[in-house]
């Protein structure tokens, strides 16, 4: 399980250190992907498999599921740590997730978020003006 919030900085050439607490979990080779929120889902092969299977059972013929389907895994990019446990963030997903320097890396149970610093920031105002409504929804749905 991916838990902690990290901060980091990204080089001139796109690379960023993955959290050793996270490096053995994700494996020698993971997917990163444009996330929800302007921000990076990274996911470990089993994990990453298993999301891929699920969206693969959705209707063809529905539009925001092909939407979907497209948006994910258009901007998935088969990632690999080197010696230093960096790995290098794709152009079109630095741009996707605002990311130019520093970055906050999130562990979210079965997924790794990277984000960038201000974008982390202001995610956070705006929900701290509404976790009561979030808590509210969770008891909606059982939890």
């Amino acid at each position: 399980m991916f838990i902690g919030e990290y901060f980091h900085t990204i080089d001139t050439k796109g690379r960023v250190i993955i959290p050793s607490k996270f490096r053995d979990e994700l494996g020698e080779k993971f997917i990163m992907t444009k996330g929800l929120d302007h921000c990076l889902f990274v996911y470990a092969l089993k994990e990453w498999r298993e999301i891929e299977e699920k969206l693969k059972s959705l209707p063809f013929t529905n539009k925001e599921a092909r939407a979907f389907v497209r948006f994910f895994f258009s901007g998935a990019t088969e990632c690999e740590l080197d010696k230093q446990g960096r790995i290098t963030i794709a152009p079109n997903l630095r741009s996707h997730a605002k990311v130019e320097k520093e970055v906050i890396i999130i562990g979210v149970s079965t997924r790794v978020e990277i984000w960038s610093k201000e974008e982390w920031e202001t995610y956070n105002d705006m929900a701290d003006l509404s976790y009561d409504d979030i808590a509210e929804k969770m008891v909606e749905l059982g939890i």
